[in-house]
């Protein structure tokens, strides 16, 4: 009876399926453990081997935790909305709704083809409509919600209207417009258009006029992490920026919580960095400058209001309202000028562009308030319109971004830290004595911070203030595929529509080009637009995050129909105890799922607020390139090794035709018509390639389809190989070539088991101390590996828990089921059919995890380094239960230590027990 891997795995997969042996109950005596993977945007190209590292991580741990004794909810769904859907099927001439369905069902076959042990009947799909309908539901909670900074949560909408009818704003300065205030009486007075533009400045979704990213090739908004080098990540098409109404969110409200929050979950300390880097938390103080010869004012946000008598110039974000307000006739063309550059300029590469300084100054001046100088104000792309006021005094003395500004521009530079400066570069010392600073000289610096606060407060020119460097989250797409809003617009004012009309669906048309005037495609469909005289719907849809928001939160209850998870099952499954998924997502995608949560928690609807207990960041796998190397201007290739003597073109090749370095050449001449005349020069009969480790990809003909590794090698083979390559959070290049010596493994695995004549070889017989020793050293080993996301450890302890084994002839039923245990989470198919073999009717996935008892891997010898006068000599292994006696006597009665001593009795025999023995002579 041989190992035949493929019968077995396919008939596993189909009996797991037909006894629905991984659905999961909501209630259940045993503890929970929720285990979820980041769900894949199903692409057109389907999973190559570096996708499932993560998945087989999680499948293995939740497999772990089922023989543990947990109740394990472990789904899987896909993110199928967005931009990268839609692009793919307008590349390929088809409908989305089509191309997502054909790559979902790819998907699918692929991940049962590894054997993975997901509840399937929790199943989700973000453009489903009785998903989506539930993402509106949510949109619907922050559109009619606000951020109440008195109590720190999120609160009905209504709630901020009975105080404004009570108190008007006093008690609640506006988050979206601080310059609106207003009476109890003046509330009551406004018109219902006038009070839903001031609610509308208060809503956690909220609609702004802002500057965009916008791409006109793909017809879309793209977040300030889709734009590269002024160009979109994905295309490569122009990106400029255009002035657009969008929807937001008011994440900012929620950055003290969210920075808060990290506190309480296990995520990596890099991720949360990242994450803080990205909210960037800082206290300072708002400062009003008056302008020269005008009544508007510029008022800035500052960190150091210390240096304020270092003041050079002012900068202020050339998307600025004064810009237009404040520029002089003549400097109004090369203000235009650099205007027009800076609209080519992502976000991103403004802010770290570091080498290269641009400018441009407007030709009016700000009046310092403590000693009346005069300061230019300069526009310059590395100011942000959306970060603080928009607007900064620049201290050349002390920041050296404003320092290469001012030498760049040849403006004069005040010292106001002394010795502390040295003409040559910037110092941001806070610890310096104030120089040239007024009523500050002699002040150190930080004692100085305070004291200009309290006087701009008693001048009512500035004020302290908390800032945070995130922005609102923009929440408009205007793409096709995407969650339509659940809003109308009655005569231009945005109303909810009713949540008894959910889900609205998105309708299907065969053209989905851009709309006029960069609106989505959707403002195509003028019937579904306008739906009554004045009344039209909203055409932008939501982003590609909307649905990843609370995904989690569905998978507890994916088939109700009266609410998005009920509260009794949230309760029970809490929090997602381990969420495994890449870094990219870290200050995207994690911090609105987040915020989501947060305002769920906020509103009743869930009782905690945080999405995900601990976090684990899977590394990449890389791609192992392939290059044959065609000398120039012929189609003859000259193998690795002698391409130095011609000149040659470096062509990658398909790594699939290539074992290890040496190139299928026939194969090879077969792969595209335009080498099928192909000669080759050779290395002893051999064509070998050039290898390197880049990012896997189709482009660079180095990726695997797993399917095909399957069939050559079985899921559970390439399961245990992923984990084989290295720890789970590392990137690591794949190579094929090792993937043998798990298969190998596997095989030597079954042998312990069944011989091929003689059929199941298992025996009754009692273990032996050794056998024990072996099996609970490995129980240790893995259980703790396993526990840790260390799986190739874990895999590594497998290999030489089998060896030993194979090497003393065990075939101890005693011993091998609790290895097959072990066993059960990594190689699932073959742990059930060796279970069954041996005599069991029920699944190996309801047996009990093997307990490790410490009694059968205690040493009882030890070996003693036995020396003569300090310096070792010899050893010996003596049991840990002699007394120092019986060790004296069996040493002197050893024949080596007899022939040391030469007849002579030693004067001293000194021991440390359980450490050395030295005799003195």
């Amino acid at each position: 009876m041989e190992y035949n891997f493929r019968a077995i795995e396919k008939k596993w997969q189909e009996q797991w399926v037909h006894s629905k042996v991984y659905q999961v109950k909501n209630d259940s005596s045993k503890p929970k453990c929720y285990v979820l993977d980041m769900f894949p945007y199903p692409s057109g190209a389907g999973l190559h081997v570096g996708h499932p590292l993560g998945y087989i991580s999680t499948d293995i741990y939740a497999r772990y935790k089922r023989l543990k004794g947990y109740n394990v909810l472990h789904t899987m769904g896909y993110d199928a909305f967005g931009l990268p859907a839609e692009q793919y099927a307008l590349e390929t001439g088809q409908h989305p709704a089509v191309t997502t369905a054909k790559n979902i069902k790819t998907f699918r076959e692929q991940l049962d083809n590894i054997g993975f042990s997901y509840d399937w009947s929790r199943e989700i799909n973000t453009s489903d409509p009785s998903y989506y309908k539930w993402t509106q539901w949510i949109f619907l909670q922050l559109f009619e919600s606000w951020y109440n900074r008195n109590t720190q949560k999120a609160e009905p909408i209504r709630t901020l209207i009975a105080a404004f009818e009570k108190d008007g704003n006093a008690g609640n300065p506006c988050p979206g417009d601080r310059t609106i205030q207003f009476t109890a009486e003046q509330w009551k007075s406004y018109s219902e258009k006038e009070q839903r533009e001031i609610l509308m400045q208060y809503r956690l979704a909220f609609l702004a006029y802002a500057e965009v990213n916008w791409c006109a090739a793909l017809g879309t908004v793209l977040a300030n992490d889709e734009v590269v080098n002024g160009v979109s990540e994905r295309g490569g098409y122009p990106v400029v920026k255009k002035k657009m109404r969008q929807w937001f969110l008011r994440i900012t409200e929620y950055a003290n919580r969210l920075l808060d929050g990290l506190e309480t979950v296990e995520f990596s300390e890099a991720m949360k960095e990242m994450q803080r880097n990205w909210i960037g938390k800082s206290q300072g103080a708002e400062i009003k400058f008056a302008i020269k010869n005008s009544d508007e004012k510029v008022e800035v946000y500052t960190t150091r209001p210390d240096t304020i008598f270092g003041v050079d110039f002012m900068v202020i974000a050339p998307e600025h309202e004064l810009v237009q307000k404040i520029t002089t006739p003549e400097q109004k063309a090369a203000i235009d000028a650099y205007l027009e550059y800076v609209q080519s300029r992502s976000e991103r590469e403004r802010m770290s562009e570091v080498k290269q300084v641009t400018g441009c100054f407007t030709g009016a001046y700000a009046i310092n308030p403590f000693d009346g100088r005069e300061v230019p104000i300069w526009i310059a792309e590395y100011v942000l319109a959306g970060y603080g006021t928009g607007a900064i005094m620049a201290v050349p003395c002390g920041d050296q971004r404003d320092f290469n500004f001012a030498q760049h521009f040849h403006l004069p530079i005040t010292n106001i830290i002394g010795e502390g400066f040295n003409g040559t570069e910037a110092n941001p010392t806070k610890d310096a004595i104030l120089q040239n600073s007024g009523f500050l000289n002699g002040v150190d610096m930080r004692t100085a911070a305070d004291l200009v606060i309290d006087k701009l407060e008693e001048m009512g020119i500035g004020r302290r203030q908390i800032n945070y460097k995130m922005r609102d989250a923009g929440f408009s797409r205007q793409r096709y595929w995407g969650e339509p809003f659940p809003i109308v617009y009655k005569d231009g004012v945005p109303y909810a529509i009713d949540e008894k009309d959910l889900p609205l669906e998105l309708p299907h048309v065969e053209n989905y080009k851009p709309g006029p005037e960069g609106e989505g495609p959707l403002a195509n469909i003028t019937d579904w637009v306008n739906i009554a005289p004045g009344v039209k719907r909203e055409t932008n849809t939501m982003p590609g995050y909307a649905g990843s928001s609370w995904y989690f939160l569905r998978y507890m209850d994916p088939h109700n129909t009266h609410t998005f998870a009920d509260r009794k099952v949230t309760d029970y499954w809490n929090q997602v105890d381990v969420y495994v998924g890449g870094t990219e997502h870290a200050v995207g995608h994690l911090l609105y799922s987040r915020m989501w949560t947060k305002v769920l928690y906020d509103l009743g609807y869930i009782g905690f607020q945080e999405p995900f207990k601990q976090l684990i960041n899977q590394g990449m796998i890389q791609g192992s390139s392939r290059f044959v190397y065609r000398i120039h201007g012929t189609n003859q290739f000259v193998s690795h090794g002698l391409k130095d003597q011609y000149e040659t073109d470096k062509l990658h090749v398909d790594v699939n035709i290539v074992d290890g370095l040496v190139l299928d050449t026939e194969a090879f001449k077969k792969w595209r018509e335009e080498f099928a005349g192909a000669t080759f020069l050779l290395e002893d009969g051999q064509y070998i390639c050039g290898q390197e480790v880049e990012k896997m990809s189709k482009s660079k003909f180095n990726t695997v389809n797993p399917n095909d590794l399957v069939e050559k090698y079985g899921a559970d083979t390439f399961r245990m190989y992923e984990m084989f390559l290295g720890p789970v959070e590392q990137s690591k290049p794949w190579d094929t070539k090792g993937i043998e010596g798990v298969h190998r493994f596997l095989k030597k695995l079954w042998r312990l088991f069944v011989d091929e004549q003689k059929g199941v070889v298992v025996t009754d017989e009692n273990p032996t101390p050794e056998e024990l020793k072996i099996l609970h050293t490995a129980i240790h080993k893995i259980d703790s590996a396993t526990n840790t996301f260390s799986f190739n450890t874990a895999v590594s302890a497998f290999m030489i828990c089998v060896n030993d084994l194979t090497s003393i002839g065990c075939r101890k039923r005693n011993i091998l089921e609790s290895v097959l245990i072990l066993l059960a989470p990594y190689a699932p198919h073959v742990a059930e059919e060796l279970w069954q073999l041996i005599g069991f009717n029920e699944s190996i996935l309801n047996a009990p995890y093997p307990v490790y008892k410490e009694e059968y891997t205690k040493e009882s010898n030890f070996t003693y380094p036995i020396a003569l006068n300090g310096k070792t000599k010899t050893e010996m292994s003596l049991g840990l239960d002699l007394d120092n006696a019986a060790l004296e006597a069996a040493v002197l009665a050893n024949e080596t230590v007899q022939k040391l001593l030469d007849g002579k009795a030693p004067k001293r025999v000194i021991i440390v027990k359980g450490r050395m023995i030295n005799l003195v002579v």
